[in-house]
């Protein structure tokens, strides 16, 4: 038990980071919405936070990929936790509203560079046949986040102030930055060989990553495809709270609790998912993910009471562990960690570029035909999708892109 212990102590200690990292990314959520409404009473600002970070996003990804691949991907995590907790302690500072938004589009431009360097660098540290249990593991802690979070937000804001618990939860970016300092870099980078950041060098770079693409495009295919289907259900939690207020008729009480739920059905997923893990094969939890996520949006947009809207997001917060674990990690064993910075710099920039697109024309059909039809039309759109998506991932001849290590160790053993 202890070997056990000590062999997963590195990676105990990401998840540890990304896990205090996660709690406060939900405090800064809970209080900047409270910060921006109190000075504006305008529901339109408080939305304008959803657009914030697709445009950084798009702004930025270009380059943030051909910065992180050659530098420290670890000096590059903790530097953008520690942008994070300067900039939320500065938020008190701001007398107005377009303060408040320039340093909130700073913070989302360190979370730019956060995406990219923190994926890579966990695959650096995380041996592939630990992968699928590390990100099970991970989602637990994330799902643990969007429940812990809200409430040590709320509990701090009722207790002491606004101001004060974005200080405090400044203070946990700190103490993340703080776990990774003792743990290894794993790479070394010869600063003499670093490209300086020009047009021509970012350019060069998103050729190379083109041509990765290209040259795979299996790889390629089915990520995106999983970005597309996954745009329907960031479109769908755009008009969350609107819809299950007006449409379904639930109180605020309610949609708390209704978040609290989906929450506990994501951590009990997690929990499930990290200990059978090795008896789930990596395309089975992809596309039980994927179809079952799907049918969880189903229900809710079909829903006309808190119990059946209740039943709906249960099964997607419980699935959505399998569909996020089981992609996350074909996408570490298939794309090299020599391009993994700029290639997913340039899915999160299509992924952006949908995500505002996707949120405007929601907002627009909404308004032209009922909330209710538009809902129930992504849902039914986005179960439609993950059936062709997961014919894709189930064909037999594209097994050995799913392959695991231990898989690969039997074979060894056989020959």
């Amino acid at each position: 038990m202890k070997e056990k212990l000590k062999d997963w102590k590195e990676q105990a200690m990401l998840l540890t980071s990304l896990g205090i990292a996660g709690i406060g990314d939900f405090i800064y959520l809970v209080a900047i919405n409270i910060i921006v409404y109190q000075m504006t009473g305008s529901a339109a600002a408080v939305a304008g936070l959803w657009i914030i970070g697709p445009i950084v996003n798009i702004l930025t990804k270009f380059w943030t990929g051909s910065f992180i691949d050659y530098r420290s991907k670890k000096k590059v995590i903790i530097a953008t936790y520690l942008l994070r907790a300067g900039f939320l302690a500065v938020i008190p500072f701001a007398s107005n509203i377009i303060g408040i938004y320039v340093i909130l589009v700073f913070l989302s431009i360190a979370k730019s560079f956060f995406g990219p360097s923190s994926t890579t660098y966990t695959t650096m540290l995380v041996p592939k046949i630990k992968r699928k249990r590390f990100n099970s593991i991970r989602s637990v802690t994330s799902s643990g986040a969007f429940i812990i979070g809200p409430a040590i937000g709320g509990a701090l804001i009722l207790l002491i102030s606004i101001q004060a618990t974005l200080w405090i939860n400044s203070i946990f970016f700190v103490i993340a930055a703080l776990l990774l300092v003792g743990l290894p870099a794993k790479e070394e980078i010869d600063r003499e060989a670093i490209p300086k950041m020009t047009g021509a060098q970012v350019w060069s770079d998103f050729t190379v990553v083109k041509q990765f693409l290209f040259e795979n495009k299996y790889i390629a295919i089915i990520y995106l495809s999983f970005i597309l289907v996954m745009i329907f259900s960031f479109a769908m939690d755009a008009q969350e709270v609107v819809f299950t207020q007006q449409v379904v008729g639930l109180s605020e009480l309610d949609y708390s609790l209704l978040i609290s739920i989906t929450g506990i059905g994501s951590v009990s997923g997690g929990i499930l998912l990290s200990i059978f893990s090795s008896k789930f094969s990596l395309r089975l939890m992809i596309v039980l993910g994927v179809v079952m996520t799907a049918v969880g949006y189903v229900l809710y947009a079909f829903s006309w009471s808190f119990l059946s809207i209740t039943v709906g997001f249960l099964i997607l917060g419980f699935f959505n562990v399998f569909m996020n674990a089981g992609i996350a990690t074909f996408y570490q064993n298939n794309i090299p960690v020599a391009l993994m910075g700029r290639v997913t710099s340039i899915f999160q920039l299509i992924q952006s570029g949908a995500q505002v697109l996707f949120i405007l024309g929601i907002g627009i059909l909404a308004d032209v035909i009922s909330l209710r039809t538009a809902i129930v039309g992504l849902a039914s759109i986005m179960l439609l999708a993950s059936f062709v998506f997961s014919y894709f991932v189930l064909k037999p001849q594209k097994a050995a892109f799913y392959r695991e290590e231990y898989e690969e160790i039997e074979k060894e053993i056989l020959v």
